[in-house]
């Protein structure tokens, strides 16, 4: 078992968030049958759930938020997956827990951590109440720019940190995308495969071209500077609350090569970019269009256009919180940012029978930016600015 005490965070940069949406809530696991989480919490000191105050907020994870007994606000998450892969993905939060602890002062900010325990595979944080969903801001179109300024100086924070004395953190490189290399995939796998799965792999693996570039992106990653990074970063990890930006779900942080963060963020917004093509989100008047290839290219320039400037504002913040880059950061951040595009397609393909012509469409922009990466850096918003 561990346990953090819980300080005083020193005062940050704030901003408004302009929306009264809070996390989006589901029916949580019922506690009688996860006898153990109760537990977690008394162990703890802080009681078992209230009963009526519990939700689920969205997630990958079995989760629980709500009131304690001793009238703790609090949210725990219960890890999933093979027994090694929880193991790592513990180790990695805790290693983020002490490494964060340095970091007291700086725009760095996460949910206050309460304490975990590897057996049962839980994890407790302080519930960031009234907190509102990076996503459901972004879809809202209430994710300002003094949001995306904030995040890249949290990122900055973030990459400019010294790990504790003696602390080795996690050097190992993210699966994905080098997963994309091996030929095929196993047997088991493909039985599990939805159609879409197999269409998104299919056009992937298919791809000589594709695969070359992805290549050379892992061989560019691995050839780079290695900072502390989040290494899974999406406007979804983003809680915006009393005015302050928090960063969530800290299993994949390591060393890593700080272009991936930042291609990431980018990457989240070029992908609304592409799905805004067929939406009248951003359009000044209503028209009734005929998606042909031609309307579909001018449709989405004006779309990226339009969100380009929220990936500017968090580059130049980012950029004034880094002491120094390397000359190809930049490149290897368009080339992942063009990687997230792709990995979106794959992410949702289980959810669904076939891959939809929006989705083929940001994987060909994925595609383009993987392939030239020094031509479109500026495009999505990564240009040279000091």
């Amino acid at each position: 078992m561990v346990a953090v005490a819980e300080t005083d965070a020193p005062p940050q940069k704030t901003f408004a968030s302009r929306s009264d949406n809070r996390h989006p809530a589901f029916t949580p696991v019922d506690l009688d049958t996860v006898p153990e989480v109760e537990q977690f919490l008394r162990e703890l000191g802080l009681g078992g759930f209230r009963r009526d105050s519990v939700t689920a907020p969205i997630g990958r994870n079995d989760t629980w938020a709500g009131v304690t007994e001793s009238g703790r606000k609090v949210f725990v998450k219960r890890l999933e997956g093979p027994r090694e892969d929880v193991a790592a993905r513990m180790r990695r939060l805790l290693s983020f827990e002490r490494f964060a602890a340095l970091l007291q002062g700086t725009p760095l900010r996460s949910p206050a951590f309460l304490g975990s325990d590897l057996p049962t595979r839980l994890v407790a944080f302080e519930f960031v109440e009234s907190g509102v969903s990076g996503a459901r801001l972004m879809v809202e179109e209430t994710f300002h720019d003094g949001l995306a300024e904030a995040a890249g100086e949290a990122i900055a924070a973030l990459h400019e940190g010294e790990p504790p004395e003696g602390e080795e953190l996690d050097r190992s490189t993210p699966v994905l995308p080098a997963l994309l290399l091996r030929p095929g995939v196993t047997l088991q796998a493909f039985r599990n495969f939805s159609f879409a799965e197999i269409e998104a792999w299919r056009l992937v693996q298919g791809d000589a071209a594709l695969q070359e570039a992805i290549a050379q992106l892992c061989r560019r990653e691995a050839a780079a500077p290695r900072v502390p990074a989040h290494c899974d970063l999406r406007v979804d990890q983003f809680i915006v609350a009393r005015e302050r930006l928090y960063i969530t779900d800290w299993e994949e942080f390591r060393l890593a090569d700080g272009a991936r963060d930042v291609g990431s963020f980018a990457g989240e917004w070029l992908y609304r970019s592409v799905l805004d093509i067929v939406t009248s989100r951003g359009d000044s008047v209503y028209v009734d269009l005929e998606f042909d290839h031609a309307t579909i290219l001018r449709r989405g320039a004006e779309k990226i256009e339009r969100l380009r400037p929220k990936v500017q504002h968090f580059w130049r913040a980012y950029l004034g919180g880094r002491e120094r880059i390397d000359d190809e950061f930049a490149q290897r951040a368009t080339a992942f940012a063009g990687w997230h595009m792709l990995d979106r397609l794959i992410a949702g393909a289980p959810r669904r029978g076939r891959i939809s012509g929006i989705e083929k469409a940001a994987a060909g922009i994925g595609r383009k930016l993987l392939l030239e990466p020094g031509k479109f850096a500026a495009t999505i918003g990564l240009g040279a600015e000091k």
